[in-house]
């Protein structure tokens, strides 16, 4: 089954200037890139990203290392799509905790869990189509992917937008 998927290079995966490897390792899935980007993520983004995660005690660590606080300030946020996007994606990036990921994966080769319990494994991919949908709807607007994956709508704005001189 075709599908899409959202992966974020995570900001210690920028700070180890790890983008080229996961990338590398990302391009064994033979899976076409529709959309991709640099982007400081604003706490408001953080949240509704990881709003599952809210009553967890590590949530504000959480938000904190996806915001950069630690490491470098950004995320580069990636949609994959092609056969099986979904199972091939989350089987290279390996198990969400480090110490249980595959070695070969990416987060068994490049995670650690910080002394404050947080997940520094590099990576996210969607878990399943519909947090794929609602991920790529959250990172992405329509006209920033190549492809129409999802339905649009055309609205009319007055919305100030800046623009290039």
């Amino acid at each position: 089954m075709t599908n899409q998927t959202l992966i974020l290079i995570k900001p210690d995966g920028l700070k180890k200037s790890l983008t080229g490897n996961v990338l590398t390792r990302l391009s064994e899935t033979k899976l076409d890139i529709i959309g991709a980007k640099i982007i400081r993520v604003s706490r408001k983004l953080a949240n509704e990203h990881y709003k599952y995660l809210k009553k967890e005690p590590f949530f504000e660590e959480l938000i904190k290392y996806i915001m950069g606080h630690y490491h470098k300030k950004k995320v580069m946020a990636l949609v994959y799509w092609g056969e099986g996007a979904i199972d091939k994606v989350r089987k290279i990036c390996g198990a969400t905790n480090p110490e249980k990921a595959d070695m070969v994966s990416i987060r068994g080769q490049y995670g650690r869990i910080t002394t404050k319990g947080v997940y520094e494994n590099v990576i996210h991919a969607s878990a399943n189509k519909t947090e794929a949908k609602r991920e790529i709807r959250l990172w992405f607007e329509p006209d920033e992917l190549i492809m129409d994956i999802y339905a649009t709508k055309k609205i009319e704005s007055k919305k100030n937008i800046q623009v290039w001189k």
